[in-house]
């Protein structure tokens, strides 16, 4: 016989395989409440419970008491063997077909296929695994789960175009990790989260003060992934506050402080955001970011997927636009049209912005600035409020010309 809590984990498990409620489980032999406290661990099964309970199962007593690891155990066990796509793929899979584990157990695989989802860029597949994720971690009471659950729905809010829901999720996570004096790993997470959503809606600000609260947390461990991260979400608060070269020093600072070795995918990122700010500041430094595209170029082998390969065509399209050169520009974005369109929200978004500067060095400027101004009430309509001003910023720049 299974002690509980595992005998009613195992019954919740089979009820819900099984599609029944707990009244029609219960049937005309046990109440609903019994089966309610059996099911949470209140109470232990007898003998005649757990063979009324097989009958209605349709399995056998042995079968319902049987202690064996879950569908979802076994995957995330096997899961250490896998590569990161079977590994994914397989504890998805495991997922869908689970029911009534520990919950601290499906936390574990909800995470790591939520990462996996953000790796293939897949955003709304990944919403919906953080929406369960932080529902789940609320249910199991422990503060540094739902603060490191609400920073990563935060991110991806952000990077499907919700920023003020991002910003409220991000806050909700920084003031509980505050609050609950959680570890200074747990606090990084959410104010990087927090930072970066505060920017794109627009609050500037707190978007630096935040930072700056982020750096000196970041500094304290000296060099690491999550010090890179912190550089790179401060250097995005700078070029927004209009500090476009202290931003673009402080990416000079992770690119040449972070190795490749601890995550080549962060190591790719630091380099594509470098180029980008390196051709903000005035006057662009070109040259610098065809070194930093070559640099991407080089690793592609290593870490180059399809989002990895887009990126880099866009940035080389921005290079070609700076430096007056519109055919050349057309013909790479043109390339971007065989690509799914894995990028975020906002950076779709300025692809559009870069097709409409196009038309202007071609002398469109009317079809130019229509789409510009549709683009800029789109982005304010969505919450983006500072990418709205960027693109409003053009617009008045190119009437002005």
């Amino acid at each position: 016989m299974l002690e509980q809590p595992v005998f009613g984990r195992r019954l919740r498990q089979l009820r819900t395989e099984h599609g029944l409620t707990l009244a029609a489980l219960a049937g005309e032999g046990m109440s609903a409440g019994y089966l309610s406290r059996l099911e949470s661990g209140a109470r232990q099964p007898t003998e005649r419970a757990v063979a009324h309970l097989a009958t209605q199962l349709g399995v056998t007593p042995a079968e319902l008491t049987q202690s064996t690891a879950t569908s979802l155990a076994r995957s995330l066990t096997l899961a250490t063997g896998l590569g990161q796509d079977e590994a994914g793929q397989a504890l998805s899979e495991a997922l869908q077909a689970s029911g009534g584990e520990d919950p601290l157990l499906r936390w574990q695989a909800l995470w790591r296929v939520a990462e996996w989802r953000r790796r293939r860029q897949e955003y709304t597949e990944q919403g919906v695994c953080l929406d369960e994720l932080v529902a789940l971690s609320a249910e199991i009471g422990l503060p540094e789960l739902q603060a490191r659950a609400g920073a990563e729905l935060a991110r991806c809010m952000r990077n499907t175009g919700k920023t003020a829901a991002a910003v409220d999720t991000a806050t909700n996570a920084y003031e509980l990790a505050r609050r609950e004096a959680l570890p200074a790993h747990v606090q990084i997470s959410t104010l990087l989260a927090l930072v970066s959503a505060l920017s794109e809606a627009g609050r500037v600000p707190d978007a630096v003060r935040y930072a700056d609260e982020l750096l000196a947390l970041a500094q304290e461990e000296g060099s690491g992934l999550r010090w890179a991260q912190a550089l790179w979400a401060a250097a995005g608060a700078r070029a927004r506050q209009g500090d476009r070269v202290a931003a673009a020093e402080l990416m000079d600072q992770a690119v040449g402080g972070f190795d490749g070795r601890d995550d080549l995918t962060v190591w790719v990122g630091l380099r594509v955001n470098a180029a980008r700010l390196d051709l903000m500041v005035d006057p662009p430094r070109t040259e610098r970011a065809q070194r930093r595209v070559e640099e991407v170029q080089a690793a592609l082998p290593f870490a180059g997927t399809p989002a990895v390969e887009q990126e880099l065509i866009a940035v080389r399209a921005r290079i070609a636009v700076v430096t007056c050169r519109p055919d050349e520009a057309r013909a790479l974005l043109d390339q971007l049209a065989h690509f799914d369109d894995l990028l975020p929200y906002q950076e779709r978004i300025r692809l559009d912005v870069l097709r409409n500067r196009v038309l202007l060095q071609e002398g469109e400027q009317a079809s130019a600035l229509a789409g510009l101004r549709e683009l800029a009430e789109q982005a304010q309509q969505s919450g983006n409020m500072d990418l709205a001003a960027e693109i409003w910023r053009l617009v008045a720049e190119s009437l002005a010309k």
